[in-house]
């Protein structure tokens, strides 16, 4: 994917900007505060509904205003079409159009375009919760998997109408319908986080070897939300059934799934470094990105947030070079260009963000 135009007005401090930005990287400098995430902010927004700070409402929308706007031009190489998408967000309610023509859902706009946003808070995808861990393996297969959405929404359903008759004391007959349902709607999401974990297994081991050598070649393993080995989801759920009505909620099923990544360097499964962390959680997303690539015949886009307080001179320019000889269009944002490029014989695109504008450096 080939972002040709960003326009955005009514975000956090801006009232308006719009880039062109061109092929290959593209890199925002400017002081702290000065907005430059806001800019990695709206492509976020429109390829997941949300900003990586949070959602829409809050911050987002510039103060005294009623809503924000994001437009974007891109171009889909593989069939070589121009597409283009707008959103208008008030933090309660939305108006959505993909090429020239009214959404009915936000997910419409988030399956039409996609980007890979690698920022400081993306350590947690190794260090946080299961549901960031879950929330990354979904957003490949909403784009890989045709069917995904469809099952994903079944599941969610069904585990909500069960949640509210466990919290009511349903009675069995009430229950069996929706665990039917649940059961029959999870396996198939386990069957299908499995294999795209699976598929992404030797990617990442790619990625990581170059990134954090010293650890060793990583490898995967998927947790599926019950003891899936032994039962089945429809037996977990029986089995768990006067519990989960005890306590209102669901114990088993994919809404608890996790996995984990293991190193050689570390075989008791010793806590990552901060800095290892965030090699790790960005060996992850380069290499959801590559597998996207393989599967869809384009790379997404790739955003990467204040690159340099990041990583060190020598893992930016590993995960720059590697960037740099692919086909992907990259945004970075830093307080300056980042060392690498100083130096090194790559092309890129400059902006700079000052006084609420960005505009091309003189």
């Amino acid at each position: 994917m080939l972002v040709t135009r960003l326009t955005g007005s009514q975000i956090r401090r801006f009232a308006g900007f719009q880039l062109e930005l061109g092929p290959g990287l593209n890199v925002i400098t400017g002081e702290n505060g000065a907005g430059k995430t806001t800019v990695l902010e709206a492509l976020h927004v429109m390829a997941y509904g949300r900003s990586f700070r949070g959602r829409v409402r809050d911050g987002l929308i510039r103060s005294h205003a009623d809503a924000l706007e994001i437009f974007v031009e891109w171009e889909e190489q593989r069939l070589g079409r121009q597409r283009r998408a707008g959103l208008r967000h008030s933090g309660q309610q939305w108006e959505g159009r993909l090429d020239g023509q009214n959404v009915a859902q936000l997910g419409d706009l988030c399956a039409a375009f996609a980007v890979v946003t690698f920022e400081p808070g993306s350590h947690a995808l190794v260090t946080g919760s299961a549901e960031a861990r879950r929330r990354y393996l979904d957003w490949g297969l909403f784009h890989v998997e045709p069917g995904f959405l469809p099952l994903w929404r079944r599941y969610a359903r069904a585990l909500k109408q069960r949640n509210a008759l466990l919290k009511q004391h349903g009675g069995p007959r009430d229950l069996e319908p929706w665990e039917a349902e649940l059961a029959d709607s999870g396996e198939q999401l386990t069957l299908h986080r499995g294999g795209y974990l699976d598929a992404l297994e030797a990617h990442l081991a790619e990625v990581a070897t170059e990134l954090v050598p010293s650890l060793g070649t990583p490898s995967v393993s998927f947790l599926p939300g019950w003891r899936r080995s032994e039962v089945s989801l429809a037996d977990a759920l029986l089995l768990s059934r006067e519990r989960d009505r005890m306590t209102g909620y669901t114990h088993a099923g994919p809404h608890r799934a996790d996995w984990r990544i293991d190193f050689p360097a570390l075989p008791n499964r010793e806590p990552l470094s901060r800095g290892q962390a965030k090699l790790t959680a960005l060996s992850c997303l380069l290499a959801q990105a590559q597998d996207f690539a393989a599967r869809q015949g384009e790379w997404p886009v790739v955003a990467l947030d204040d690159l340099a307080s990041e990583l060190d001179r020598g893992h930016q320019e590993r995960v720059l070079g590697r960037l740099a000889g692919s086909p992907a269009q990259v945004v970075i944002t830093g307080t300056e260009l980042p060392s690498p490029l100083s130096t090194a014989d790559w092309r890129f695109t400059r902006f700079h963000v000052e006084h609420g504008s960005v505009g091309r450096p003189e």
